[in-house]
């Protein structure tokens, strides 16, 4: 058995294991994109059971360090960390630039952005979209959903909604909503938002939200709702994000007084 497994510890072999492999990863003997040496090349490495190599490697998946690929092993994750800081997203001075506020905030941080729509049109909005943006009974919202890349590892889930009735007959609507995204359009119509408000949850993925992010159990995400107000402190626009948990830092600043 290796040196640094220590059959009479009180911590059980297959923690021992864990850290064991744990380092490698961080010290960079397992780089990002490579295999794990396999459950029964572990075995003879460590000199216990599969059983026992499929416990230390389960620990790695439950840290989000590895996850298993189907017929072909397990390989340490490539881990792009984005640190989202909220209160310089939304600015006009990026807007002005062109871009939305994703694809600015991953070029800054030296990622490669990319995004997926995957849904645009008119839909009854579900009861808390409804309440939310502060529509009328029956009233319809404009949905705009996007599955979201940098580097082109999934980063997360977005899902706007908009009122309808300001969205119908605008590029909004559209698939290219051009420069400065739909919160540049929103202020085209004198509709620009002015204040934000977000909450942060957390909460286990869906199953086709973990397939996405290529989570593996039992991993967290952050569910985070935001809601835009125009200057008469109407709701123009509402955003859910699905986003990994282990993969996002979310910083917030306020002043004091």
């Amino acid at each position: 058995m290796p040196r640094l497994i220590d059959p009479t510890s009180d911590r059980p072999i297959y923690r021992q294991i864990a850290d064991h492999l744990r380092a490698g990863i961080r010290e960079g003997r397992y780089p990002e994109g490579t295999p794990l040496p396999s459950e029964s090349q572990l075995a003879e490495m460590y000199d216990v059971t599969r059983m026992t190599a499929r416990q230390a490697v389960d620990v790695l998946k439950n840290e989000g360090l590895v996850r298993s690929e189907h017929g072909r092993g397990v390989f340490v994750r490539q881990r792009p960390t984005v640190h989202r800081l909220a209160r310089n997203r939304f600015t006009r001075q990026r807007r002005e630039t062109g871009k939305g506020a994703y694809d600015v905030e991953m070029k800054e941080l030296g990622f490669t952005p990319g995004v997926v729509l995957v849904e645009v049109g008119p839909v009854p909005p579900p009861d808390e979209i409804v309440k939310r943006l502060q529509l009328e009974p029956g009233e319809q919202a404009l949905i705009r959903r996007r599955r979201m890349y940098a580097n082109d590892e999934p980063m997360q889930l977005a899902t706007s909604y908009l009122p309808w009735s300001l969205a119908e007959g605008t590029p909004m609507a559209e698939r290219d909503t051009g420069p400065g995204g739909i919160y540049s359009r929103l202020a085209d119509i004198g509709h620009g938002p002015v204040r934000f408000a977000e909450d942060v949850s957390t909460r286990m993925p869906t199953p086709e939200e973990a397939e996405f992010l290529r989570l593996t159990p039992p991993q967290p995400v952050f569910f985070l709702v935001r809601v835009a107000y125009d200057a008469n402190d109407r709701p123009v626009e509402t955003c859910e994000h699905i986003m990994s948990g282990d993969r996002w830092q979310l910083s917030y600043a306020w002043a004091a007084d």
